[in-house]
């Protein structure tokens, strides 16, 4: 049975169709307002963007939807969980720095910040799935207790997923750092001698000490290593890569079936809203924005994140590819934009997975407001 996804384009002649009072009304018209009850305690699940990034979505959207949370009688915080990798968000402290920065501020969204995996990313709750890969997965202990959720994601490419929307915000987003590192299990990183110049700039980013040189040459110590990838995106001359074909299809399993733990409990109790703006090639982790890869399109709202996705994922397709952006290939007009750009990734696997252990129909009906 197709799921109903609402879209509002970008068009605007008057107050009543900017992009604030289009996120209220896409709010409305999917419904957000049923699945919450009175004095729910109400996370907001959103990405605060790495330290020089600038893709994240603009916290004044956000305000607009912990305004509706309110009027619903509920009791909104705006929450992630922190990174595996080192960076500005990798433990409470600098990450909610790094929000506060980048506009999160109380005085703007007027909703509490809460890093839900807590202060060193121990605050974690087991969340029994019963699935394939894994038997229970780990959780940010205040998104598990929450109530009810919105989860707003910005919509772009990832080097390893393809693409990441509301499902990817759900798996590694809700995921401490030691669920992320459960999902990234397949992905092991290993250094090619023939290119390696043995610069160390893996050895100076390695969060767990798994990167060491040795001589001239780079070594990773596969028991230790958390595959977080970030050696692969510092090493400058290509020599450190995964087994692409084998390792993320298993992958991308992996992180959908956390995707399915974030919101078990939470059933009729979670509505996801899309942005298709400043589509980038990379995900907001990474402390840069590239330039597009398509022009913006819309918002998009859906209680069901699959079908959610797969409308966002069509609707990035339909476009024509922006010239001078990281596009390879596919730039004509119903092409996969995200193989264009990350050719070794099929990302519509999270998709197929997802319908397959049960979190939503592939299948909408796209409903223009």
């Amino acid at each position: 049975m197709a799921s109903k996804v609402y879209f509002a384009d970008l068009r605007a002649k008057n107050p009543y169709e900017s992009k604030i009072s289009k996120i209220q009304k896409l709010f409305d018209e999917a419904g957000f307002v049923e699945l919450l009850g009175a004095e729910d305690l109400t996370a907001i699940k959103i990405h605060f963007g790495e330290y020089g990034n600038d893709g994240y979505i603009n916290p004044v959207f956000v305000r607009q939807v912990v305004d509706k949370i309110r009027a619903a009688g509920a009791k909104p915080f705006i929450t992630d969980t922190n990174t595996l990798y080192s960076g500005s968000r990798h433990n409470a402290v600098d990450h909610l720095t790094t929000a506060i920065e980048h506009g999160f501020d109380y005085s703007v969204v007027r909703a509490p910040l809460i890093i839900s995996d807590g202060l060193k990313s121990q605050n974690i709750s087991e969340v029994e799935i019963d699935k394939e890969h894994f038997k229970s997965v780990k959780i940010g202990s205040d998104i598990a207790a929450a109530d009810s959720m919105i989860v707003m994601s910005h919509f772009k490419g990832h080097i390893v997923a393809g693409f990441g929307g509301a499902i990817k915000n759900l798996a590694m987003g809700c995921a401490p750092a030691a669920g992320k590192r459960d999902q990234h299990f397949p992905t092991s990183p290993q250094v090619n001698e023939e290119l390696c110049v043995g610069c160390g700039k893996c050895v100076e980013v390695c969060p767990a000490g798994a990167a060491a040189l040795e001589g001239e040459l780079s070594r990773i110590e596969v028991e230790a290593c958390v595959s977080c990838g970030q050696c692969m995106e510092v090493c400058p001359a290509g020599a450190i890569d995964i087994d692409w074909e084998n390792d993320i299809p298993k992958f991308l399993e992996y992180m959908t079936e956390y995707a399915y733990g974030a919101v078990k409990g939470k059933e009729g109790r979670t509505g996801y809203i899309n942005f298709l703006l400043k589509i980038t090639p990379d995900c907001d982790c990474v402390p840069w924005s590239d330039a597009p890869i398509v022009p913006d399109i819309g918002i998009l709202a859906s209680a069901n994140p699959v079908a959610l996705d797969q409308a966002s994922y069509d609707l990035v397709n339909k476009q024509k590819g922006l010239a001078g952006s990281a596009l390879q290939c596919n730039h004509e007009a119903g092409a996969d934009k995200f193989k264009g750009t990350w050719p070794r990734v099929d990302g519509t696997r999270q998709l197929e997975y997802a319908e397959k252990i049960g979190m939503g129909s592939r299948e909408y009906e796209l409903i223009e407001i």
